[in-house]
């Protein structure tokens, strides 16, 4: 991860960088970047995105907020984004090779939080390790 203008890059690889804004202590992304994310259409994100809604699983209120972005035909639009809830909801329903790399480092690196009490940002070398009570 790398910190640019309050905004963190959280995926990187040949072809695309993704940057996410860093907003109440959460990331959030649009449908469009979790689409690039994931390597999918963005029609499949939101798809999945009403279905996390629909079931419940999420509470929209909660974990979506609303933006105002400049277009490029210089009108302002309003833009839903979405938190990391979301993103890794997504995630762990999208079918691409990129998702599943996602499911992937994101199963590997709870396994390792909950197995060893802590988390290491290879890139920093930091540790952050978990409270046990």
């Amino acid at each position: 991860m790398m910190e640019n203008n309050n905004q963190l890059v959280i995926y990187e690889d040949k072809d695309k960088k993704i940057d996410v804004q860093l907003k109440e202590e959460t990331l959030w992304l649009d449908a469009h970047k979790l689409a690039k994310l994931f390597d999918v259409d963005r029609t499949v994100i939101v798809k999945h995105i009403r279905n996390i809604y629909k079931s419940s699983e999420l509470d929209e209120n909660s974990t979506c907020a609303k933006i105002t972005q400049v277009a490029a035909d210089g009108k302002r639009r309003q833009m839903k984004i979405y938190n990391l809830d979301v993103i890794i909801a997504v995630g762990y329903r999208v079918n691409s090779k990129k998702a599943t790399q996602f499911r992937i480092w994101a199963t590997n690196v709870l396994k390792n939080y909950l197995i060893k009490g802590y988390v290491i940002n290879e890139k920093t070398h930091y540790a952050r390790k978990t409270q046990r009570t």
